[in-house]
């Protein structure tokens, strides 16, 4: 979860971020959700941090089929949801 999501595709694309796309070297954002508050928004993400790997990968093939890399929509769509 994050306010500024282009900073953190960066943060993860260089590796700045001890995380789980760091240990894999994870480099495609490939599915995102908007929310416009915070309490949303965290909730969404613990409840997709506990599906299962599954469900997960069904959730991002149904969003993104072709499992392209979002990371240029992601400015647009962001901006358009906080208009």
């Amino acid at each position: 979860m994050t306010d500024d999501p282009r900073r953190r595709v960066e943060e993860h694309g260089l590796g700045l971020v001890d995380s789980f796309t760091k240990k894999y070297k994870v480099n495609r954002l490939v599915c995102f959700e908007v929310y416009r508050d915070a309490e949303t928004a965290a909730s969404r993400e613990r409840q997709i941090k506990n599906f299962r790997r599954e469900k997960k990968i069904a959730l991002f093939a149904e969003t993104n089929p072709r499992w392209e890399d979002l990371n240029k929509q992601l400015s647009v769509s962001y901006k358009e949801v906080l208009m």
